[in-house]
């Protein structure tokens, strides 16, 4: 059901500042502009990676989840991983019955990538939030 590896999602204070480390210290070229994504609460900017993304999230509005996330972890840090799957409503069925939480109210919502996701509870993913992205059509 795993496919591959799409991005790694990264919580911080602030993206400006999460984007000069990647930049000035690691050498990434490949910045995407930053976004508001206001029905999830944050604000997204995409690393290219040779491999893959990192998806920096910065808290959007007061009702922002990542504001838990960042009074637990002040400087920000690994929020989750999320990998792709051909179809989230059968991904998601699959892990219901496999006794997995899906977190909000089960039904997909869209994405920084313009896809259906749904995130499943780290309690049951060995204390890792994951977030499942049906796979965008056009990829790869």
């Amino acid at each position: 059901m795993i496919g591959r590896l799409n991005h790694v999602g990264i919580a911080t204070p602030s993206i400006d500042k999460a984007v000069a480390v990647y930049r000035d210290f690691l050498g990434a070229t490949k910045i995407h502009e930053k976004f508001a994504l206001p029905a999830q609460g944050v604000w997204v900017c995409f690393v290219d990676t040779p491999n893959s993304q990192i998806e920096l999230i910065e808290p959007y509005g007061e009702d922002s989840p990542i504001h838990g996330f960042l009074k637990k972890n002040p400087a920000g840090g690994q929020h989750h991983v999320c990998f792709e799957v051909p179809d989230i409503i059968a991904a998601r069925d699959d892990m219901r019955a496999k006794g997995a939480t899906v977190l909000g109210t089960g039904e997909p919502r869209i994405g920084a990538h313009g896809t259906p996701v749904i995130f499943i509870h780290p309690k049951d993913m060995g204390g890792v939030l994951f977030e499942l992205m049906e796979t965008p059509k056009d990829a790869h």
